[in-house]
């Protein structure tokens, strides 16, 4: 039995790792938000939180939000796009992975996406996606460099840092080291841009470029990268739009991404036709 803070706490869960403490696997900052709003501040443990389709197509996807790898957009990012799948008949998974820092290691946010991976497809998983955006696209691409079965079937992955974090990659004049230390080294040593498997699978890629915290070039770097290992992605790349645009920002062309990414999945069978 997982414990999970505040209105986590009657959520369907599953535990990606044993936990060092009796305490709750994660925490939030403000634990009488709503989940939909929540953002979580530290994590002891990886969780994964199901999110059922109540009429499912069969389909099932792990949701990673943002959060530059030291707090997580659990509620935005996490909870109200898996609500918006849940919509489309689409099982959702919110990861709430550890972060890379001197208590879990560099390599914890890969660790966790990768068993909650594994878990959903030894769970009977068919056709299993993700969606990612900001730091979790970055982890979304991450998962597309291992031809093995935690290689996602689909991928979308919004306003996500490629690579640009990463030392000698960076766009940004002089940019000082990440802090934790550890942050900096996850982003060295995971450049998705630069080590995707062959073939990938069908990916939707959605930016801003207008975003003062992620480059363009990051999306222009993973669209070069996925054509290069055969793949055609939809790309779309809105003018104005602010950094974590998600699914809540009403009033710009960038609203309409998410329908943008229904007519996508409806196009390669990731969902069925309208009316069916």
């Amino acid at each position: 039995m997982v414990e999970l803070p505040g209105p986590f706490a009657a959520m369907e869960a599953s535990a990606l790792g044993p936990s060092a403490t009796d305490a709750p696997a994660f925490a939030v900052t403000d634990a009488q938000a709503p989940a939909g709003q929540a953002v979580v501040a530290r994590v002891a443990q990886g969780v994964l939180l199901h999110f059922p389709a109540p009429r499912s197509c069969g389909v099932s996807a792990l949701v990673i939000g943002g959060g530059g790898y030291i707090e997580l957009m659990a509620g935005r990012e996490g909870v109200q796009v898996a609500q918006w799948l849940n919509t489309l008949g689409i099982d959702a998974h919110v990861l709430i992975h550890r972060f890379p820092d001197a208590e879990n290691g560099i390599m914890a946010p890969l660790e966790d996406a990768r068993a909650a991976m594994r878990l959903l497809r030894a769970k009977g998983a068919g056709q299993l996606g993700v969606v990612g955006l900001s730091s979790g696209g970055h982890l979304a691409a991450c998962l597309l460099t291992n031809a093995d079965e935690t290689r996602p079937d689909f991928a979308v992955i919004g306003y996500a840092p490629i690579s640009t974090n990463a030392a000698g990659r960076q766009i940004v004049p002089d940019k000082p080291p990440l802090a934790p230390p550890e942050k900096q080294a996850f982003y060295d040593a995971l450049q998705p841009d630069a080590q995707l498997a062959p073939a990938p699978p069908p990916c939707f890629v959605v930016y801003a470029a207008s975003d003062p915290v992620v480059p363009l070039v990051n999306a222009h770097r993973l669209a070069s990268a996925l054509e290069a290992q055969g793949a055609h992605p939809e790309v779309h790349v809105f003018a104005q739009a602010p950094h974590g645009f998600a699914l809540d920002t009403p009033g710009l062309p960038v609203s309409l991404w998410p329908q943008l990414c229904v007519a996508w999945m409806r196009q390669h069978a990731i969902l069925p036709p309208a009316g069916t």
